[in-house]
């Protein structure tokens, strides 16, 4: 849970000027390219990773996050489910 409401602002509005530390700004970059063109997902992508200190394992699990936030919002997309109220709030 982040307890900052500016830093969750920051990251909403630009998480890449957010503030973030290197190894949480290269979590969310990786999560951004395996979601908009995972085809292009090299070994050089998890050794970055790696040596900013994440494990295998965190690797899987930030790639299976990233994987079914993606499948969910595709499955709820194509059967035409509406975005939540507050969701639909937040972007007006």
């Amino acid at each position: 849970m982040l307890r900052d409401d500016d830093l969750a602002q920051r990251i909403e509005d630009d998480f890449e000027s957010a503030g973030l530390s290197d190894k949480r700004l290269a979590m969310l970059m990786y999560a951004v390219k395996l979601t908009k063109d995972p085809g292009s997902m090299v070994e050089s992508d998890i050794e970055a990773m790696r040596r900013l200190g994440f494990s295998d394992t965190d690797i899987l699990h930030i790639a299976e996050v990233t994987g079914y936030y993606a499948y969910a919002n595709r499955i709820a997309d194509g059967l035409g489910i509406p975005l939540e109220d507050w969701i639909s709030e937040q972007n007006d």
